[in-house]
């Protein structure tokens, strides 16, 4: 029997074969879960897909700003809705990495725990923890926690109002754990008056000068800046005479565009 009938191709009639049913020959690698060329999602591994409300709106442009979503405290559980808004402006840093140990049944495990600050220089501060048993995934769940932790941060004078802010617009405290730490107004060109922990997030918070007083066991470095993160938050949360004028009650997000959250997403 000649090569040509058996379909041997020189190989005694056990060739590849023809590429049918038993033979390997149409198999190709262009199938399976992402192997070869034709394998995988291709390019949309990097499209952001809204899976909340407040995603959807923020895609499709129906937010203007990242302080609409502050003024009707409406909770980010995404984190591209914060990149959406200050991607090139935010700034991270790790604080603090410091091991942790579990005791098992077979001894020892220990994981990394990441302290990981974030914030655009205007106003705007985020601070996020994560554990993991390599470093760097807890830093980038850190970086995560952070951009969905992230809040607003109100600047004000020290005496005469010229210019821009600059300072705290009043006494803040924020607690944590045993350390409490009170920021101070002051004048313009005192500085940052803290520990060089503390004038990191002061300035990623786009505070410039301030006196900082602090009391506790601040060589616990969590707790430390878990405490400033606590007190620039706050700054909100006194309501001084310039804010008490009547403004106007807009309606909220959802209840503005309620017919297009009422349609059906469409992957």
């Amino acid at each position: 029997m000649s090569d040509e009938q058996g379909g041997g191709r020189g190989r005694g009639g056990f060739g590849r074969g023809d590429g049918g049913r038993g033979g390997r020959g149409g198999r190709g690698r262009g199938r399976g879960r992402g192997r070869g060329r034709g394998g995988g999602r291709g390019g949309d591994e990097n499209v952001w897909v809204p899976v909340t409300k407040l995603g959807r709106l923020v895609k499709e442009g129906k937010v203007g700003s990242i302080e609409e979503i502050f003024l009707f405290s409406i909770p980010v559980k995404e984190a591209e809705i914060i990149d959406y808004f200050l991607k090139d402006k935010l700034k991270d840093e790790v604080m603090k990495i410091m091991p942790v140990q579990k005791q098992s049944s077979a001894g020892q495990r220990t994981r990394f725990k990441a302290f990981v600050a974030i914030g655009d220089e205007n106003g705007h501060i985020g601070l996020g923890v994560k554990c993991s048993s390599e470093v760097a995934t807890a830093i980038r769940g850190a970086i995560t926690a952070a951009k969905l932790n992230i809040a607003p941060v109100r600047r004000g004078f020290w005496g005469r109002a010229n210019g821009l802010p600059h300072t705290v617009p009043c006494k803040v405290t924020g607690k944590c754990g045993s350390v409490r730490v009170r920021l101070i107004p002051a004048p313009r060109g005192t500085g940052l008056v803290s520990s060089p922990a503390g004038k990191k997030l002061l300035h990623m918070a786009g505070i410039d000068d301030c006196y900082c007083s602090s009391t506790g066991h601040t060589r616990t470095m969590g707790n430390f800046i878990k405490a400033i993160f606590y007190a620039l938050r706050a700054t909100y949360g006194y309501l001084s005479p310039e804010l008490w004028k009547d403004n106007a009650l807009l309606d909220h997000p959802y209840q503005e565009h309620t017919d297009f959250l009422s349609k059906k997403q469409i992957a």
